[in-house]
């Protein structure tokens, strides 16, 4: 966190109306994430905020000047967080996320957080309190070496995966997001396996590239994992989408045979991404 740029700006509102199918808001207490996964679709916000630093080199902390306006959100499905980590380290020193999560837990809404850190076990005692929370947490390895590399400053897997089995065991409904996955380098029966006792379901993404991701994963590839070079110019150069039709199947058949609650969310194309 030493190199991290922190700003706190006046926040005109935390909740907003959802873009992601079958969520009607999202909340992002933060502008940018710390986390600095190589991979991040989420550096085009950039596009919304004044800075010029390297994305992942600076976060910004939503900070209201006045009361939060109440939103009606009975029943509404609400999702934290599609462009940020909730639960990145800043929120240690802010809680923003556990205020936020204070204020809802008697909403009547059904909220979906999404984070990559165990500082979640932390609100144990607000999410007892909130009728319809589920709890998720992206792994795509098992391997801490290989996510040391492509997400250097998230939590361990083990971190990850004993936060999950202890709001598991706290009656906390819970489910992994399986994303993004690596082509061959992502051993995702390993995380089923490790995570199958603790969780109520599991969801997969593949590995989607923005622009400016895209240089920086396969100079990654090239430089640490030439092995599946090869594949990956055939998946992101040739736009072949055959790994990840074979991929869908194996999951779903592997899933079934093991009775596991599975929803995948593959593009149906390997173009970068805006």
């Amino acid at each position: 966190m030493n190199n991290i740029k922190i700003k706190e700006i006046v926040a005109k509102g935390y909740i907003n109306p959802s873009k992601l199918p079958g969520y009607d808001y999202v909340i992002n207490p933060y502008v940018g994430c710390p986390h600095r996964c190589i991979y991040c679709y989420a550096e085009f916000m950039k596009r919304f905020s004044s800075h010029d630093e390297e994305w992942g080199t600076f976060t910004d902390v939503k900070i209201r000047s006045t009361a939060v306006k109440p939103v009606y959100l009975q029943n509404k499905n609400v999702f934290l967080s599609s462009v940020t980590d909730c639960y990145n380290p800043l929120e240690e020193k802010y809680c923003l996320t556990r205020q936020l999560l204070e204020k809802l837990r008697f909403s009547g809404a059904n909220i979906t957080i999404l984070t990559k850190s165990d500082l979640v076990l932390r609100d144990i005692d607000i999410l007892q309190q909130i009728p319809h929370v589920t709890v998720g947490f992206s792994l795509n390895t098992t391997d801490d070496v290989f996510r040391q590399q492509i997400e250097p400053c998230a939590s361990s897997v083990l971190s990850r995966l004993y936060a999950l089995k202890t709001l598991h065991e706290n009656g906390i409904r819970t489910w992994v997001h399986v994303a993004p996955i690596f082509p061959e380098l992502s051993d995702w029966k390993a995380i089923l396996e490790a995570a199958e006792g603790f969780t109520d379901s599991f969801s997969f993404e593949n590995l989607k590239l923005s622009y400016t991701a895209l240089p920086r994963v396969l100079l990654y590839i090239t430089q640490q994992q030439p092995d599946v070079q090869e594949l990956y110019d055939l998946i992101y150069h040739e736009k072949k989408m055959d790994y990840w039709h074979k991929l869908r199947q194996e999951i779903l058949d592997f899933c079934k045979e093991r009775n596991l609650a599975a929803t995948i969310h593959f593009s149906e194309e390997n173009a970068p991404q805006e």
